[in-house]
Order: C-alpha cells, then structure tokens, then sequence
C-alpha cells in the first residue's frame, strides 16, 4: 500500500506540473488577445443566428451530380475573420471546462476510484468519436448537397432526407427536434450555472457573516441580476464580461488543483472510499455526470465552419483529438485527485469541499462564481438564438424590441423555476448530463450516420452499420437508465430542500 502511495504521490506530481503549464498558456493567451480573442467566438455565435435569419430557417437544395466533378466543400467557404488552429483548440479548451470539470470528484464517488478513472477514458473515446461522426457526415452532406458548411439541424434534416424513404418526409421533424433538444441542453445548462452560483454564494455568506439561508433564497436573489445581464442583445457587448469570465475560471483551476493536492490521506485510513467500484444504483449517476462534462458536440461544426484550414480539424492528430485529449486529462486528474482528497464527503462542485474560513479557499468560490455568473449569458444566447427568429416573425415590427426582452426575462424566469424545483447542483448536473447531453452527443450523431450512409453503403461487412447500431443502443441505455436514477434522487431530496 505504502508503494502504491508513493507512485501516486509521483502521479500526482506529474499531472499537476501538466495542468499549472496548461494553465499558463492558457491565461499568457487571455491577456495577451483578451479582445480578438471573444471578437472571434462572437463570429462563431453570429454565424449560427445568420443561418436562421430567414423565419428561422435555412432552404437547402440537394444537388444534382449531372456534371461528375467531386464538390469540395472545404475549397469553397470563404470566411470572414476565420480562426487559427491555436484559437480553435482554446475555443475547444473553453467550451468544455466549466461546472462539469467541478463536479468530477462526486462522478468518481458515484464510481469508484478506479472504474471511475477507466470509464471516464471509455465515455471520452465515445464521445469524441460521436464528434467525428457528426463531422463526417457534415462534410458528406456538404459534398453531395454542394454547400460550403451546414449547422447541427441542418445535418439531421438533410441525412433524413437523404435516408431511408420511411424517414424522409420527417426531415422537418426532426431539425425541429434537434433545435428543441438544442434549447433544452443550453437552458440546462443554464439551470447548472445558476444553482452553482447560488450554492457557492450560500457557504461564502455563511461563512464569512454567519448568516444561514437556504440555496432558493439566493436563488431568488439572483433572479434580477441575472435578467439585466441577458438584457444585453448585442452579443459584442459581452467581450470584456467575458474576458473577466475566462481570467476568474483559469486562476479558480489552478487553486483547486493546489488544494486538491494537499494533504492526500493515505486510502487505509478511509471509509466507505472505493477504490475500484462503488454500487450499481449509482454507476447512471456518474454517467450523467461525465456526459454532462463533455458537453462539446454543439460547438464542433460552428468551430469547424470558422477554421482558417479546417483540414487540419479531425484526424489522428488534428484539433479536435489533442484538444479533447487534454480535456479529458484535466477530468481525470480533477476526478481522481479530488476523490481521492475529499472521499465520499465530494459533493456537486469541489470548490464546496475547499477549506471554510480560508481567504484563499473563500477567493475561489468567489471567482468561480463570478465566471460562472457572467457565462451564463453566452449559454443564454444560443435558445435565443433558435427561439426568437421562430417568433420574430409572427410579430408586428414596433413591438419586436418590447417582445424580445419580454421572451429573455421569461426564458431567466424558466430557469429559474426549473433551479428551484431541482437545488441540488450533483442531481440538476446529473439530469442535464443524461437526459439533454446524452441526446445530442450519443444517440443523434449514430443516426445522422445511419441516414447519411443509407444510399453509399456501411463498409465492408458492413461494420459501421454494426457500429452505429451499438452507439445508438449505449446512448439511449444510458439516456434512459441515467435519467431515471436522477429524477429518483430528484424525488428523494425534495423534502430536505424545503
């Protein structure tokens, strides 16, 4: 045991020299391109609006292949503003470390230390997998459809169409489903957002002032703040917001990861810490936890569309696999040493397991709610941006200004509503994670796949219809059993958050 001690101790040593140079980078690339740097990620959000513009929707005209010439898509975009390689892998970096990296010690107490750590490799494989997926079908569609990019609902509205005839007159269906599976995955995560804001603001008051309150009361506190910030309709507005936003999640991070390499008690001395496996009735719980953290698959095509050389986006070795891969190695490092740290007292977001009383510890809650706080408005933008073309239209011109703040003020009140009924910040993450995640990023993309390549063929053996097949009945297990465990644990926690 003392030797497995030691070579954790080395571990850990290892990985966090990997995460503090990370972090540097991170932060010397913030300070240096704080404005260009969201000058750009609002070119991305402003692309998704442009396709929309039109009552919401986007008329795209398969092609015919009269003349045999093969259509490259990636040789016909011509993008204004388009992004490095470098910018893109931060934008990747961004988008997929926030509340889910927080809550990874609980996930791995939901696990075990162990299968925590392998199934956490597992679900990351799948999930960047299913990426490729979405954007192999992407460029696929775009070849046959001779369009330069395409969103995410536009991919599943023309593989629909292109696929089996008992589908195709669902094309329209099924871009609506998508888009409303869009808005309900955002709107969760702002509902994560906002109680994480709420929970860490309750122990910072309670601690610093003694003053004992329940999370909907801060809840309810936050509520008016919250609206005026999504009030804000031009997204370029948000650049500095953010640029606080991104400084307060790099330096929070890099605390933590002090902390949580501190004083490691040795695992003899524990109780109830699992080594290897913890139970079966929590295991859908630690899945959506993890799918919830790789929340990514919405952003990929965006980011894609926006690349200087968009080639060098998938592959082995492209982009996208190195961005994840270091993903992937902050969550384990996160989940594993902060598991092994806290043991079964980890709760929804490690900064509630930090030292009470401590300015250092206290500083961070503080800046990660405050970027928390302030990424809540760039979640926001994305349902707006789906949902209100949808009603602009049916509005007369001089009472759309009055509307479209009525509609941002109802959809802060929705999530708040939806904060309430669920306080609990590991149960609300778990939720999200298996019920909206597990939708878009496992269960659509092995379909999109399956239509796309109804006409071309599966491979020999047909093994990507074997493949798809087994992601699409992993994806909706997982869908269903994890989603049933946490509207349990819903249920059962509802009288102790009253």
């Amino acid at each position: 045991m003392a030797k497995m001690e030691y070579w954790v101790q080395i571990s850990a040593l290892v990985v966090y020299s990997v995460i503090i140079l990370l972090i540097i980078i991170l932060l010397s690339h913030l300070l240096i391109n704080q404005i260009t740097f969201f000058e750009k990620e609002i070119h991305l959000a402003e692309l998704g609006d442009k396709q929309q513009q039109q009552n919401g929707t986007t008329k795209i005209k398969i092609a015919d292949d009269d003349n045999g010439e093969e259509y490259d898509p990636l040789a016909h975009r011509n993008v204004d503003h388009p992004t490095s390689n470098f910018d893109t892998a931060i934008h990747l970096l961004k988008g997929n470390i926030g509340t889910g990296i927080l809550a990874m010690p609980q996930a791995f107490l939901n696990a075990g230390l162990i299968v925590g750590s392998v199934g956490l490799v597992f679900i990351g494989i799948i999930c960047v997998h299913t990426m490729h997926i979405l954007l192999n079908c992407a460029r696929s569609l775009c070849a046959r459809t001779k369009t330069p990019f395409l969103n995410f609902a536009e991919v599943g509205e023309l593989s629909f169409k292109l696929g089996p005839p008992f589908l195709r007159p669902l094309s329209h269906v099924a871009r609506f489903v998508i888009d409303a599976f869009l808005c309900l995955t955002q709107i969760g995560f702002c509902c994560v957002y906002y109680v994480f804001v709420a929970t860490n603001v309750q122990q910072l008051v309670k601690e610093q002032f003694g003053y004992e309150a329940s999370v909907k009361t801060y809840l309810a506190i936050l509520l008016l703040p919250l609206i005026f910030l999504n009030w804000i309709r031009n997204l370029k507005l948000l650049s500095p917001v953010m640029s606080v936003a991104n400084l307060c999640m790099s330096v929070g991070l890099g605390i933590i990861f002090y902390y949580i390499f501190q004083d490691i008690q040795p695992i003899t001395e524990r109780d109830n810490f699992h080594v290897i496996f913890s139970s079966w009735h929590q295991v859908p719980l630690y899945f959506g936890t993890a799918l919830y953290a790789f929340e990514g698959i919405g952003m990929i095509l965006p980011l894609e569309n926006k690349m200087k050389t968009p080639q060098d986006f998938g592959g082995c070795f492209g982009v996208l696999n190195i961005s994840m891969f270091i993903v992937g190695l902050l969550y384990i490092a996160v989940g594993f040493f902060g598991y092994l740290k806290y043991g079964d007292a980890a709760v929804g977001s490690v900064t509630l397991n930090l030292p009470q009383g401590e300015w250092l510890a206290m500083g961070v809650r503080l800046s990660m709610s405050v970027s928390i706080f302030l990424s809540y408005a760039l979640q926001f933008y994305v349902p707006m941006s789906i949902a209100w073309p949808q009603l602009q239209a049916r509005i007369p011109k001089n009472a759309q200004t009055a509307a479209e703040y009525a509609f941002r003020t109802s959809l802060v009140i929705l999530t708040f509503a939806l904060a309430v009924l669920i306080p609990n910040l590991g149960l609300v993450i778990s939720f999200v994670g298996a019920f909206c995640t597990s939708v878009l990023g496992l269960i659509l993309p092995p379909i999109f796949s399956l239509c796309t390549n109804w006409g071309v063929g599966y491979g020999c053996g047909r093994w990507m219809l074997w493949k798809d097949t087994a992601l699409l009945i992993f994806g909706l297990v997982g869908c269903i059993a994890g989603t049933y465990v946490s509207i349990l644990g819903i249920i059962s926690d509802a009288p102790s958050s009253h």
